[in-house]
């Protein structure tokens, strides 16, 4: 029997597309203040804003040690942004943020992400995937 797709679909934006992420795209360099002698914000336009999730990838590789194989393999991306079908696809150097996180105890208010690969593609495609690294501060 054939796997409803629209309905895992939906179950999944559901149940794990609960929180609000921001995604913004670069459109300059950033400016230095003279007065502190730091660059400023990066100039970036809004692509997208609405459902998703940042998941790590630590349990990806703790199930690798388990199973005893490599299956992680082509990146060392830490971070999935899940988005859903709908929306646009992520490109190189877009960043992402949590703008709304649905768990009380969610640990990604003031971190940002960068999207480092192309987003994930397959046949059956249920929700977006696309691999990030997060940025640190110096």
């Amino acid at each position: 029997m054939p796997i409803d797709t629209e309905a895992e679909r939906e179950k999944l934006e559901s149940t794990l597309l609960v929180d609000t992420v921001r995604i913004t795209r670069p459109t300059g360099t950033p400016q230095l203040d003279p007065s502190t002698g730091l660059l400023g914000a990066v100039p970036a336009e809004s692509v997208y804003e609405g459902p998703g999730a940042v998941l790590s990838g630590h349990g990806q590789v703790t199930a690798q040690h388990v199973l005893g194989r490599e299956w992680l393999d082509d990146t060392v991306s830490w971070y999935r942004l899940l988005t859903p079908i709908s929306a646009p696809v992520p490109v190189r150097y877009d960043r992402v943020e949590v703008v709304a996180a649905a768990g009380e105890h969610a640990a990604t208010a003031n971190r940002v992400w960068q999207v480092l690969d192309p987003s994930e593609a397959s046949t059956v495609e249920i929700v977006r995937v696309t691999r990030l690294d997060e940025i640190t501060p110096p």
